[in-house]
């Protein structure tokens, strides 16, 4: 059996579908160790998961809090330089601390997420065999493919190719601390040239959470691409003890918002969902994450939400919905396909503009600004969402291929077979698709 090194960026959204891969991994006779800075230790929940601190002198513990906090509230220029700053640092930590973790551990694979480039540009400086997993969209490009960041629709016209061509470029200008981490770590370890984390990716086995339905069509996907869906553990969610469903009320609409770990303190985008939920006379349930204080969450039910907390059971709560308001995290969005829940997308951050976009490609839901959306805006795309078919429809047999999809047990026998850890030749791992 292998030892699996995780290495992925320090969101709770990200450890927390790789844990439900390694978790899929441990029940099949392996062992799973995620490496990262000391505070990122408290993401990983299941004990039969390991974790293995690096980087205390550079990364020291107390300071994830605030790298967190930059990331949710970028604000100009000068803050969102300083989150690519972040990752950069991040990256050097990483390529810097890994090889002897590695060696120390007696790792003999890497499972290495997409958004980090580390895990990527060590296993192959060590010849370590290892599998690229996106958890959130796939950074694979392609022409004519909007990048995730990306807020555009899907267009296959010269004009739209022109467009891509244009904000790529202004994307690898803007990611250019990064950009140049990853050169340079890469020819510390005696690699070949690259700058972009699409260039980071395994040869042997890439899997996403995405189904191909949802995203943009693809052309140029390698063959080792797979999409499995939603990586989730088969049993009882991770919640705290005071998490629950509500008690809704039969014969009024119920309505579901979150926006993730990192933007729940937003109580005035909350707010105005709430003044939206309360003109429709819908039911709703609002979950911060922990963002907002108790005098907010009062502050928000007198505003129109029925139910304010912390944490909910969100797939059992996006089942029971009438219709979610998410910042269009992955996460979320797979949830709210695979119960079959329209969705009002407010894209804040990160890849959540490129997720809105295939929302509304999808025909799944509708989008907004969360800045400038006013709440009466907001209750004229709920209303629609609520009371028009075509989202149902569309969320039927996309929902289906969700289900089809195979999650962690499916992405665990791809990355088995990839690395021939069960006799499986690699050249057969495209007959599990």
């Amino acid at each position: 059996m292998a030892h699996f090194a995780v290495v992925a960026p320090a969101f709770y959204s990200h450890f927390n579908a790789l844990e439900a891969l390694g978790g899929e991994f441990v029940a099949r006779g392996h062992r799973v160790t995620f490496i990262h800075r000391p505070d990122a230790g408290q993401y990983v929940r299941d004990p039969r998961i390991g974790f293995h601190a690096v980087g205390a002198a550079s990364h020291p513990p107390g300071s994830l809090a605030e790298s967190l906090r930059r990331a949710a509230n970028p604000g100009g220029p000068l803050g969102l330089r300083r989150v690519i700053l972040d990752m950069a640092a991040s990256t050097d930590m990483l390529c810097r601390e890994l090889p002897r973790a590695i060696d120390q551990l007696g790792i003999d694979a890497v499972v290495a997420d997409q958004m980090e480039a580390a895990g990527g540009l060590v296993a192959e400086g060590l010849g370590l065999p290892f599998v690229s997993v996106a958890c959130a969209l796939p950074v694979n490009r392609e022409p004519g493919i909007p990048l995730p960041v990306m807020p555009f629709g899907f267009e296959d016209s010269e004009r739209a190719r022109k467009i891509v061509e244009g904000s790529t470029r202004v994307y690898d200008w803007m990611m250019g601390p990064h950009g140049r981490s990853i050169a340079a770590n890469a020819a510390r370890l005696g690699l070949a040239p690259r700058s972009g984390l699409h260039e980071c990716l395994s040869p042997l086995a890439q899997v996403s959470q995405t189904v191909e339905d949802f995203d943009f069509p693809r052309r140029a996907l390698p063959a080792h691409f797979h999409h499995v869906g939603p990586l989730r553990p088969p049993g009882i969610q991770h919640l705290p003890e005071q998490s629950r469903m509500p008690a809704i009320a039969a014969g009024r609409p119920f309505v579901f918002a979150s926006l993730g770990t990192l933007q729940g303190q937003r109580f005035g985008l909350f707010r105005r969902i709430a003044h939206a939920c309360r003109e429709l006379d819908v039911q709703l349930l609002v979950a911060h994450c922990g963002g907002l204080d108790a005098a907010q969450e009062r502050a928000l039910e007198q505003a129109g939400a029925t139910w304010v907390c912390a944490f909910a059971p969100q797939q059992a709560v996006l089942a029971r919905a009438d219709a979610v308001v998410s910042h269009a995290g992955s996460n979320t969005v797979m949830d709210a396909i695979a119960a079959r829940t329209p969705i009002l997308a407010l894209p804040i951050a990160f890849d959540q503009p490129g997720t809105a976009s295939r929302v509304v490609h999808a025909g799944i839901g509708l989008k907004a600004s969360p800045q400038f959306a006013s709440s009466g805006h907001m209750a004229k795309l709920l209303k629609r969402l609520l009371e028009e078919s075509t989202f149902a429809d569309k969320l039927e047999g996309l929902s289906a291929s969700v289900a089809a999809s195979g999650g962690a047990p499916r992405a665990a026998d791809i990355i088995e077979a990839a690395l021939q850890l069960r006799g499986v030749p690699r050249e057969e791992v495209a007959s599990l698709d």
